[in-house]
């Protein structure tokens, strides 16, 4: 099926197409975006900046992708957005470019869900099969591990890190690192438990859930101080890969300042995007 362009729709000339786009009324795509086979924009989007987006994306309506960060630093330099293949981004939905001090690239994975109203802001890492349902809010930096889930208006600080299989009560203020395979919700938000469910419908097996409820417990319940746990789960030559992965984000945690492991990345940050975007290395893109 040949790629359709709605008569009102404004393409750039620079902009590239893949086989079988479809791309509704209304909508603007800038010269350098890049949109892969079969994604389908639906009216009134707005595709921006030095934006990449990969095969069989929805883009359901009234999204801005790759419009410029929201901060003060950016003086126009062309950093830019990356979004993976087969994720539907729902109405209203905004995700900003990268900054050159946060390393010039806000980049999405595949197969999430961006529910209505989400915003993600510069430089957020977000992993493949996420979710963050109505008008969750990332601020830049922001880091979200492969399927965390993450409920209508929680809201994450700059730089904080959220592990793989989190999950995050709605209304939750999010002003720390998330341990992977969590559940964390409340004022002030603390981690309740394991997130059972999640891991369950993401086909962890019996093993690996027990095995992260018993280092939960040990860590959570047990009363004895966070590191002294930790501790004993490292030399413990038992402790899972997912146990494992557990204790090095509470380290990074406990190294982090304010709880934010990415705010020690500052000047890696900083030297990476010198290197990509004032090198030139992405320039052209």
């Amino acid at each position: 099926m040949a790629t359709q362009i709605h008569p009102t729709a404004v393409v750039s000339p620079g902009a590239q197409l893949g086989v079988d786009v479809e791309i509704g009324p209304y909508s603007i795509i800038g010269s350098r975006a890049c949109i892969g086979d079969r994604t389908r924009i639906g009216p009134h989007v707005v595709i921006d900046g030095v934006t990449r987006l990969g095969a069989d994306n929805l883009i359901v309506g009234q999204a801005n992708l790759g419009g410029p960060p929201q901060d003060l630093s950016h003086n126009g330099e062309p950093t830019w957005l990356e979004i993976g293949d087969g994720n539907t981004v729902r109405e209203f939905v905004t995700i900003n470019c990268g900054t050159v001090k946060g390393g010039g690239l806000t980049r999405i994975g595949s197969g999430c869900l961006l529910m209505a109203c989400c915003h993600v802001a510069h430089d957020c890492e977000v992993g493949n099969r996420v979710i963050l349902a109505n008008g969750v809010l990332l601020a830049g930096h922001v880091r979200v591990g492969d399927g965390a889930n993450i409920g209508g208006a929680a809201a994450a600080n700059q730089f904080v890190s959220i592990g793989r299989y989190a999950y995050i009560g709605g209304m939750t203020r999010v002003p720390q690192d998330v341990p992977p395979f969590m559940l964390l919700e409340g004022h002030q938000a603390r981690v309740r438990q394991v997130n059972l469910v999640g891991l369950a419908r993401a086909g962890f097996a019996e093993q690996q859930i027990d095995a992260i409820q018993a280092a939960f417990r040990l860590i959570y319940r047990s009363g004895q101080p966070q590191r002294q746990s930790v501790e004993a789960l490292r030399a413990d030559a038992g402790s899972s890969p997912e146990v494992l992965e557990l204790c090095t984000a509470l380290e990074e945690q406990a190294r982090g300042l304010k709880g934010r492991y990415r705010e020690s990345l500052r000047e890696q940050f900083i030297q990476l995007g010198r290197e990509r975007i004032l090198g030139g290395v992405h320039a052209g893109r």
